[in-house]
């Protein structure tokens, strides 16, 4: 199941974003421009620069996300965000013993598709443990051979059998990781992600971070999410899923939540 969860984040982001424009424009240092800071004029300033469209300023603050209960299918998805950080939990590393898998809604509403992916997974899971561990007992025995006892030959069998039996797991198996995005970076996550024509695990993950930062910097965010909401329509043409007017009644209702 998705858990995310907002583990860090700049101090005060608005508060940055807001020095750090202003300093372009100003003969004056930073701690002068700090002194003159209100939250009030923070926001307005920072709404400022989003209607004018200079975001530069905006990557000065960053945001670290915990993510636990996606699929490495999504990996593969949100890593072509090149803009950000990622610490993925390793498949070399990590035994996956019994592994844990994400179901899509569609099967999981279909009870002989779910029974068919069930088997898989059962299926697959086995066979990775038991590739795992042929390729572990061949790994061992040569590392004796080469003179290494045996406690040490078992612990880099076990890295070694893991690099290769992971090539049988499924892209629904699940992964963790720790991600950190600019907020430049992390408005275009949202404008691409959050879109109904994302697909359905990207989309649920986009939509649970943008729920998490936007209380923290909400003159920031006020702009963020899919472009029907962003840019005020649509910008996937004919590709359009036609619920424009739904998905903003959505979003000015968590952005209400938190006012």
């Amino acid at each position: 199941m998705l858990n995310v969860k907002l583990i860090a984040h700049t101090p005060d982001p608005e508060r940055v974003v807001a020095a750090a424009a202003r300093l372009c424009y100003s003969a004056v240092g930073v701690d002068a421009l700090l002194e003159a800071q209100t939250p009030e004029k923070n926001t307005k300033f920072v709404k400022m620069l989003a209607s004018l469209g200079h975001e530069s300023p905006i990557e000065h603050v960053s945001f670290t996300f915990a993510i636990e209960g996606v699929s490495r299918s999504l990996l593969a998805q949100i890593t072509r965000h090149r803009i950000a950080s990622y610490s993925v939990q390793s498949q070399r590393y990590v035994r996956l013993d019994d592994f844990q898998f994400v179901i899509p809604p569609e099967i999981e509403a279909a009870p002989a598709s779910k029974e068919l992916f069930l088997k898989a997974m059962k299926q697959q899971g086995e066979e990775y443990l038991a590739l795992a561990a042929s390729l572990q007992e061949k790994h061992t025995r040569a590392l004796i051979a080469q003179g290494l006892d045996e406690k040490s030959a078992a612990k880099k069998a076990e890295k070694m059998a893991n690099e290769d039996a992971r090539f049988v797991l499924p892209n629904a198996c699940e992964t963790k990781m720790v991600v950190t995005m600019n907020a430049r970076s992390l408005k275009n996550f949202f404008s691409l992600r959050c879109c109904n024509r994302a697909q359905w695990e990207i989309r649920a993950l986009a939509e649970a971070m943008f729920r998490l930062v936007y209380p923290i910097a909400p003159a920031l965010f006020s702009s963020a999410g899919p472009s029907c909401v962003a840019c005020g329509h649509c910008t996937e043409g004919k590709m359009t899923c036609g619920k424009m007017e739904e998905v903003q009644a959505k979003y000015a209702a968590w952005k209400e939540q938190t006012e």
